[in-house]
């Protein structure tokens, strides 16, 4: 209750978000090094140690080949194979960084990420929304809640109470962040009353 995505994120006729959708990132790619040409992989999604997709790659100079089958809508498998073109950017003080160029008609956006569907593509040609997009005042409290309680290295969940400091931390510092992280919980609280008209204690 009262966590990440639990508000607007059903709301009728909202847009799907990235999460909604596997993707695959160019620049980790990149940095695994498997964007060589005549480099061959399987690259792979996993749910809590479960595959629940898979497609092949063949990587070329300048673009790489995108291998699958795909369904929708209960109708029957169809095998997809197409190029997705990278493009290299130089940077002023040295280094470069790859891009997918959007393989969906009429698109062709520099982008890092696309997201499968019938065709991997961009976030704005699939019509996605960020997570953030969709939360309200009581997610956006329990996130910024949830991530200082990962610094803090305290057990996930904003009703699971406080931890401890941890080893090596400044007094100052564990005192500020303990301030903000209660100050996130209590707007988070008070939207759900706002919202339930219940309270919600910790």
């Amino acid at each position: 209750m009262g966590g990440i995505g639990s508000g607007n994120r059903w709301r009728f006729g909202a847009k799907q978000t990235t999460r909604d959708y596997r993707a695959i990132d160019v620049r980790r790619w990149a940095r695994e090094g498997i964007l060589e040409p005549d480099k061959c992989f399987n690259w792979q999604w996993t749910v809590d140690g479960r595959q629940t997709g898979q497609i092949n790659v063949r990587a070329e100079q300048g673009r790489v080949i995108l291998s699958y089958r795909h369904q929708s809508q209960g109708q029957d498998w169809q095998s997809r194979e197409y190029p997705v073109p990278i493009v290299t950017t130089e940077y002023n003080l040295g280094g470069a960084r790859q891009w997918f160029l959007c393989p969906a008609r009429g698109c062709g956006r520099r982008v890092a990420l696309l997201y499968g569907g019938a065709i991997f593509a961009c976030r704005q040609c699939h019509d996605l929304a960020y997570p953030s997009q969709r939360e309200d005042a009581s997610d956006r409290a329990a996130r910024r809640a949830e991530r200082i309680r990962g610094k803090l290295g305290w057990e996930p969940g904003i009703l699971n109470g406080e931890g401890c400091r941890p080893q090596g931390m400044h007094h100052a510092t564990f005192q500020r962040l303990t301030l903000q992280h209660d100050a996130h919980v209590s707007r988070c609280l008070a939207a759900i009353r706002k919202r339930f008209g219940f309270d919600v204690r910790m």
